[in-house]
């Protein structure tokens, strides 16, 4: 399924095309092609942008270090100090 993300961000890239549209020097068909062929390209480089963020995301499932503390014996058994 696409992203309505990826669906806004191709209806951004090929806006040029839409806007020409409006002003009669492109047919509905060269803009949809184009938008078309912004759809994939908008979905590749979402998914990388999506890819680089994941390692900062934060998860609940990350187990926490717990550290009990213990008392320091500075001296080895056997000998006093």
């Amino acid at each position: 399924m696409i992203k309505p993300s990826v669906l806004l961000f191709a209806l951004l890239i090929s806006a040029p095309a839409w806007y020409r549209l409006l002003f009669d020097q492109l047919d509905l068909v060269q803009v949809l092609i184009r938008f078309l062929i912004a759809v994939p390209i908008a979905a590749v480089l979402l998914a990388g942008v999506r890819f680089i963020f994941a390692g900062y995301r934060k998860t609940d499932e990350e187990p926490v270090n717990l550290v009990t503390p213990e008392p320091y014996d500075n001296t080895e058994p056997g000998k006093s100090p």
